[in-house]
């Protein structure tokens, strides 16, 4: 018996208006993982990408099936 689990909550973003991007640091390669306006450019965090499972959790959490593109 779990008494005291996580919920895997789906998180949901704008399809229409906002695109996954991966925003990746030349200079020490730290990457975030967030959400692209499509319009405006503007970018919004969401979580660090450490690893390849902090990678999979982000796609599961919003329901992402497609490769990410990645920015630099």
């Amino acid at each position: 018996m779990i008494l005291f689990s996580k919920k895997s909550e789906k998180k949901t973003y704008d399809r229409s208006n906002q695109k996954p991007v991966i925003k990746a640091s030349i200079c020490n390669g730290e990457q975030v993982a967030g959400f692209k306006d499509i319009h405006t450019g503007k970018f919004e965090e969401v979580m660090l990408i450490r690893r390849a499972e902090d990678l999979e959790t982000f796609k599961t959490m919003y329901g992402i099936e497609e490769e990410i593109a990645k920015e630099y």
